[in-house]
């Protein structure tokens, strides 16, 4: 797997959760005015909105989903990611999207994310970077944040903000494999220090003591007792929780230091990275092999020598 360039991209603070800026309030402006006033360049927005309630998204596809075989808490994102992608699409075509649509085809070409072999990051994986994690603009928005404000601005039915919010406030993270609860898997947070249980969207289970980097999505209603690991699950081969812990403390110490802070939250961190695409640099660097529900890394990513495709 071919190398990439080196990242220098200046590590800003984030906005912290769901909380709207500059960039945001203006496009959610803009949409409501030019909507009430039924201007046509904002028509793919309308439409959007539209195809939303026409295929289903406003609840009624989810019975259909879980009729399929999915799992109704993974059915419940499919959902969300349909919803996201539609809105996506009108929002990034706006001017004031700009830096986000040149972020996201720079990333895309770099990065190819169409899984093995082609790359080890898969669509599963970057759409919900490029979604929830990829920031633009001086307020330091995502893709997720701008939705969320559109949908308070222009009066759109509560559960679009619920479905789209915990995928905003998600992130990826490292795992170590605790054991198995019948068909769920147990995974450990190295942060939090939470054991959650887990379905594999992909069907992989995996063994104890494996170490993983992923994303889990919360139980989306009160009566489904797990979370989902959304995208394919990255199993760190040497990876264990001490030396992440480790390598963590050191990339916010310099992140805090590069940036004259106190203290860095690993939370954002993990969900940012000290550089835009530092988390995708990571995964290409890192790739080692794969199959069809897994893919596998090894090393850490400041100690170079340790990443095979470095």
């Amino acid at each position: 797997m071919p190398t990439t360039s080196t990242r220098t991209e200046a590590w800003a603070k984030p906005t912290a959760g769901a909380q709207m800026g500059s960039v945001a309030d203006k496009i959610a402006r803009k949409v409501a005015t030019q909507i009430r006033s039924n201007v046509i360049d904002l028509s793919a927005f309308r439409a959007s909105r539209e195809r939303a309630i026409e295929v289903g998204l406003d609840g009624s596809r989810l019975n259909d989903l879980v009729e399929q075989g999915y799992d109704p808490a993974f059915a419940f994102y499919v959902q969300g990611l349909t919803l996201v992608s539609l809105f996506a699409e009108a929002i990034s075509a706006m001017p004031e999207a700009k830096g986000y649509a040149k972020a996201m085809a720079k990333a895309e070409d770099e990065y190819v994310p169409e899984g093995p072999p082609i790359s080890p990051l898969t669509a599963s994986y970057f759409n919900m970077w490029a979604f929830f994690d990829l920031q633009f603009g001086s307020s330091r928005e995502t893709m997720g944040t701008c939705i969320l404000r559109v949908a308070e601005s222009t009066g759109m039915p509560a559960w679009i903000a619920d479905i789209v919010r915990p995928m905003q406030e998600s992130r990826m993270g490292f795992y170590v494999h605790m054991g198995l609860d019948g068909p769920l898997v147990l995974l450990k947070d190295i942060v939090t220090g939470r054991v959650l249980r887990c379905h594999s969207a992909t069907g992989y289970l995996g063994e104890p003591g494996q170490f993983w980097y992923t994303r889990l999505l919360p139980p989306p209603v009160p009566d489904i007792g797990h979370h989902v690991v959304v995208t394919t699950p990255y199993v760190v081969l040497d990876g264990t929780e001490q030396r992440f812990l480790d390598y963590i403390a050191r990339e916010a110490a310099r992140m805090a230091a590069a940036g004259g802070r106190k203290a860095v939250d690993a939370e954002a961190l993990l969900k940012f990275g000290p550089t835009t695409n530092h988390w995708n640099e990571y995964i290409f660097l890192a790739y080692v092999n794969h199959q069809p529900d897994a893919i596998f890394l090894a090393g850490v990513p400041d100690i170079r020598e340790s990443l095979p495709q470095a």
